[in-house]
């Protein structure tokens, strides 16, 4: 595919495993957000690659109102299902993939993007949204590594082997990082300052949150997180799943005994654009 078009295997299988793999975003991003943007509850919020609604189910109450899209079909029915669990039916979700818009959806306050802009054809999306935003409206984009956390602190119990993990994955599915139906030898694509002041956003403000919450694994957890991953999503392995997975539950055994892990979430970055 090219550098831009989406694959809809991207994250083939992926979406049941995000509620129970992927660390949920420190609440001060909320709060940093509401602050700096002086929201008291009005307005629209638009999450652009909501994925199963993590950030749009965080900042949805500093709004009047929450319309969440995401290319992945089944990614929205998760969402769906964990916006009722959490007694947020009001947030509108739509299957749409972000080149699609505006898609008749109207102006939003604020357009939040988390860890997904770069999956997207970014030049046509940050202008179809620079258009899409109310005279005082601004982009939001977080970023973080939520799947797994940091180890610059010892715990009393020891964190995920996540070098053995990646090793593991390796031999299934090679050296390089697999992408749905491609390969990312270099990575996902960097650049995204280039692309929004090309698209006439100015700033951008920028806080680091840092979280010092300890977050404790079980092995269901950490292959979770593992099947949450583009690069390690479960249609990768394809017959070799069951295989895969019995191996890697052998692993996290092999680590500790008691199957309990822990690890303190990384800094999770907000960025806003202003148009």
């Amino acid at each position: 595919m090219s550098a831009w078009e989406w694959d809809e295997t991207l994250f083939a299988g992926s979406a049941s495993h995000y509620s129970v793999g992927r660390m949920a975003y420190p609440p001060e991003v909320a709060a940093f957000v509401g602050e700096e943007l002086g929201l008291d509850g009005t307005g629209r919020l638009l999450d652009v690659g909501c994925g199963p609604g993590s950030l749009t189910m965080l900042l949805a109450p500093l709004f009047a109102s929450a319309v969440g899209i995401d290319a992945d079909a089944d990614m929205v029915a998760e969402a769906v299902r964990l916006a009722d669990e959490a007694g947020m039916p009001d947030i509108q979700w739509r299957h749409l993939r972000a080149e699609d818009l505006p898609a008749g959806l109207g102006r939003f306050r604020a357009v939040s993007f988390a860890q997904s802009f770069h999956w997207m054809d970014q030049s046509l999306v940050a202008g179809l949204v620079r258009d899409m935003l109310t005279p005082d409206g601004v982009w939001i984009h977080v970023g973080g590594t939520t799947h797994r956390g940091t180890t610059d602190r010892p715990l009393s119990i020891p964190a995920p082997p996540w070098q053995q993990i990646n090793e593991l994955v390796a031999r299934y599915l090679g050296p390089v990082r697999r992408a749905g139906q491609s390969l990312l030898p270099d990575g996902t694509r960097a650049g995204e300052e280039v692309v929004m002041r090309r698209a006439g956003f100015t700033g951008p403000t920028r806080i680091v949150v840092t979280d010092d919450r300890v977050v404790e694994r079980g092995i269901d957890d950490v292959v979770s997180a593992v099947f949450s991953l583009s690069s390690s999503a479960p249609h990768l392995f394809a017959d070799r799943l069951s295989a895969f997975e019995a191996d890697l539950r052998h692993l996290l055994a092999e680590a500790d005994g008691t199957g309990r892990f822990a690890e303190r979430p990384g800094a999770v970055e907000v960025v806003i654009w202003r148009p």
